[in-house]
């Protein structure tokens, strides 16, 4: 059941008293969506805010479809350094005010796929509230570890190419 909120926002399995609120966008809502159903059905008091429109950023809509949660959870695929992500940036600045415990998570980084187990168990951190304000869903940190490390040994170009210095 999707009840539309305007123009620019959607809500999917809404109910009076939601403990989380999951806000995501695009291809990630269909996923969503059947994890939340899934949820529901065990128990968890959860809802989806679906984001039709991005631009104009749906600012006094989003704050009162969420300002009532117990705690959001903004799922995303963009990380934008410095602030997180694009949508979470606008999602906190529609709930300025409000004190709520807010999370971004950012998903499908590299084409990973978003597995409705993987969001399952995101759910259930975030009602046990063992989630870090940003998140990397299914990231392996042990690749990513590897790689700056690599990385740090590997010869940089520029004043010391070659071992040539640069007076």
């Amino acid at each position: 059941c999707a009840l539309p909120i305007s123009p620019n926002l959607e809500w999917s399995r809404p109910t009076l008293r939601l403990a989380a609120i999951i806000v995501a966008l695009g291809s990630l809502v269909g996923t969503v969506k059947d994890a939340v159903d899934e949820a529901r059905e065990a128990g968890q008091r959860i809802g989806v805010v679906s984001i039709c429109s991005f631009r104009p950023f749906p600012l006094k809509e989003m704050r009162a479809a969420l300002e009532k949660a117990k705690r959001v959870v903004v799922l995303e695929k963009c990380l934008a350094v410095g602030i997180g992500g694009i949508v979470s940036d606008g999602v906190r600045k529609a709930l300025s005010g409000v004190h709520l415990k807010g999370y971004t998570v950012i998903a499908g980084l590299g084409g990973r796929p978003v597995t409705k187990r993987s969001l399952l168990d995101l759910f259930e951190r975030a009602q046990r509230e063992e989630l870090e304000e940003l998140n990397f869903l299914d990231l392996d940190w042990d690749v990513v570890n590897r790689e700056l490390e690599r990385g740090r040994q590997q010869r940089r170009s520029g004043s010391s190419w070659c071992g040539r210095q640069v007076a």
